[in-house]
């Protein structure tokens, strides 16, 4: 029997990347998946963004994992979308027990130079979480059966990290760390109710948000950057996988952590010790 049997998760940006290696890990475990993701691009972001073919990749890899699966294409942005999402979870599975807000974006070069990024990078990381509970919280206060909500933060929640101050990079940074704040009084709030809340905190992932031609262009004309310190993990490895973070949220979502709450969880190769 898999540590998430008999859950339902719901996981917004689950098209490619960490979402869908969370979602594949977490059928792995026993658990259903309600899987939403944009599947469009956002004019602001430099890389080419997740497609529905993605998210149909996404939705035959957890059946191969033996899992259930209902994907839904919407914005998190829009209230309105995750509200649908989340209703098609319910029509399928009835409840839901794991709520992981990790649709994100990285404008932080290129067209992250316009003012709209700041907001784009806000309303995606930032409101978009708070959308994600606003529509999931009730329903898991309601069923009375406790919960585990684990939101995809950043290192660069935690720290001063940045490539440069433009609009893109500064939401980013913002929304990062402001997701930690909507964590810590939603953990206590719901403590009462045994729904867990916390973070998790990835280093570098090697996934197309930060794997990808044009950012690799940027890093080659940007020497400075593949050179400065900042950027280096103590531990010796570049990019982590996307599934390491998943193994972390797999233990943040089980029983075994049913005490573990108002957390900033890294999983950075020790980024966070600097």
């Amino acid at each position: 029997m898999g540590r998430l049997e008999g859950k339902v998760a719901f996981i917004t940006g689950a098209a490619r990347g960490q979402g869908r290696s969370h979602a594949v890990r977490l059928a792995e475990e026993g658990a259903s998946v309600v899987a939403m993701d944009i599947c469009g691009q956002i004019p602001t972001v430099f890389y080419p963004m997740a497609t529905s073919d993605d998210l149909a990749e996404t939705e035959r890899q957890v059946k191969e994992a033996g899992g259930s699966i209902v994907t839904s294409i919407g914005d998190v942005r829009n209230i309105e979308d995750v509200q649908r999402a989340y209703d098609a979870g319910i029509a399928q599975f009835g409840k839901v027990d794991i709520v992981l807000p990790n649709a994100g974006i990285m404008p932080v070069i290129g067209p992250g130079e316009q003012r709209q990024a700041w907001h784009d990078a806000i309303d995606t990381m930032l409101t978009g979480v708070w959308h994600v509970l606003e529509v999931t919280v009730p329903h898991l206060v309601e069923r009375g059966e406790g919960g585990s909500i684990v939101i995809t933060s950043s290192a660069a929640g935690l720290t001063s990290i940045g490539l440069n101050t433009f609009p893109g990079q500064v939401g980013y940074s913002a929304a990062k760390h402001g997701v930690v704040g909507l964590m810590r009084i939603y953990a206590k709030q719901l403590a009462p109710h045994s729904i867990r809340v916390n973070t998790v905190h990835p280093t570098g992932v090697n996934t197309p948000m930060v794997a990808n031609a044009e950012y690799g262009e940027f890093v080659n004309s940007h020497p400075e950057v593949a050179a400065d310190e900042s950027y280096k993990n103590p531990m010796p490895v570049e990019l982590i996988e996307a599934v390491d973070i998943s193994n972390a949220i797999v233990y943040l979502a089980s029983d075994e952590a049913r005490y573990v709450t108002g957390v900033t969880f890294p999983v950075d190769a020790g980024y966070n010790i600097r």
